[in-house]
């Protein structure tokens, strides 16, 4: 019988790498905390109906990488391609908008059917961050830095911001007709892919990977010099405020954000922490999903970060400053105590005195091997705990378990089983 593999593109996390994942869900948690925005958990499958509708159906999530499928009642559903249209689908069925502005954060698996490749899996993890009923440049701007602040928490390093404006929808369609008009007069210049969003979704030929549309693009009119005035004004003022929290950043017209339901303020913060520009978190305004899923207008912005992509940023940002906090933060922390023990009585004290340092707060590996003490003083010695307690036949019969220390010179002490307050003050 052959053995039984992932699906292609669903990659086990196995605990060294979960570990991984905790510290930086940690960090996250902790700035969200802070900036008082809460936990949303919103189901891995939905109606397809909801990504048609948010994400458009001229998009490449909708039209190539959705897993859907009819269910048991002929519905058509869909797993989740990202976490946007999700939370706000969420907030509009539950009322929480008609509660006041919603600060929310989610993270979680999303799938996509597309090549897998480093850093981008078919089912993917993201962190993301919604604020619902919010509208001012300076919300834009406050997202950013949350982002920003995060990712230099996390200790990476070479952070760059480039933002860009997607104006108005009148200053879409004005710009997209310009466009338009201009890329019709070169179609033959336009890579293959290029010449069909030039029907389904011009504006996402800005963000075309394929290097002669890119270099095409340099002499295409940008939307920028589409923007009304009051457009203009706001992204001037986003520039002002990053200026005033010395975030850096450049301004690229062509920056755009793949999904239709973006306007206004859009950007990415990227590293060249893996040796090349690698995307680890981006968003932008979306001022007009809420409206487009059964809710009332409702102004919005937000942005997500991936977890695999930002792990492998985080790796080469350890190695290459071990003292960095990118390798404090990937670190194991050893247990307190390695408790080691041999013996058929010695096993059953050993069991329960455990149970009761953990209950204590203390962090303790018990070795459940058997094998000779000198065999587990060894693992003690690798797990990298600075005390050990062993206990022997002897010591259970005794009532008692020595403490011995493992990475410092300290005379051995006998404590007593019952003596937890005693024990917890010799480790200090």
């Amino acid at each position: 019988m052959s053995q039984l593999q992932s699906l292609r593109g669903m990659v086990d996390l196995l605990p060294e790498q979960t570990r991984r994942w905790q510290a930086v869900e940690a960090v996250a948690r902790e700035h969200f905390c802070r900036a008082g925005i809460e936990e949303i958990r919103t189901p891995l499958l939905e109606v397809t109906e909801l990504f048609a509708r948010g994400i458009g159906e001229g998009t490449d999530v909708v039209g190539k990488e959705m897993y859907s499928f009819l269910d048991r009642g002929e519905r058509s559903c869909t797993l989740r391609p990202e976490g946007t249209a999700s939370v706000v689908r969420a907030a509009v069925q539950h009322g929480l908008l008609s509660q006041g502005a919603q600060k929310l954060w989610y993270s979680g698996p999303m799938f996509r059917y597309e090549r897998p490749q480093a850093g981008r899996q078919r089912q993917f993890h993201q962190i993301g961050v919604e604020c619902l009923g919010v509208s001012s440049a300076r919300s834009d701007v406050e997202v950013i830095a949350l982002a920003w602040d995060l990712l230099a928490a996390l200790g990476i390093k070479d952070l760059e911001l480039e933002i860009n404006s997607l104006g108005t929808p009148d200053d879409r369609l004005r710009y997209r007709e310009q466009l338009v008009v201009w890329l019709k007069e070169r179609v033959d210049q336009l890579d293959s892919n290029s010449q069909e969003r030039l029907i389904t979704n011009p504006l996402r030929i800005l963000d075309s990977k394929n290097t002669t549309t890119q270099a095409l693009l340099a002499d295409a009119p940008t939307l920028l010099d589409a923007l009304s005035d009051e457009s203009a004004a706001r992204f001037a003022e986003v520039q002002t405020l990053l200026r005033q929290l010395a975030i850096p950043f450049q301004v690229n017209t062509r920056l755009v954000r793949g999904l239709d339901y973006y306007g206004h303020t859009a950007f990415e913060i990227t590293s060249d922490q893996l040796g090349a520009q690698a995307t680890v978190c981006g968003g932008g305004r979306y001022d007009g999903l809420v409206e487009q899923l059964g809710g009332s207008a409702t102004p919005a912005i937000g942005w997500a970060l991936g977890m695999e992509r930002l792990l492998l940023v985080l790796e080469a940002a350890a190695k290459a400053d071990p003292d960095g906090a990118a390798a404090r933060l990937t670190a194991q922390l050893p247990p307190t105590i390695y408790l080691v023990n041999r013996g058929e009585a010695a096993e059953a004290a050993a069991l329960g005195l455990a149970r009761n340092l953990r209950q204590a707060g203390v962090a303790v590996e018990l070795d459940g091997s058997g094998a000779a003490f000198g065999k587990q003083f060894k693992r003690a010695d690798r797990c990298g705990a600075p005390w050990a307690l062993v206990i022997g036949d002897q010591e259970a019969e005794q009532g008692c378990v020595r403490l011995k220390s493992l990475r410092a010179e300290a005379d051995e002490q006998t404590l007593a089983f019952d003596a937890i307050p005693e024990l917890l003050e010799a480790l200090g």
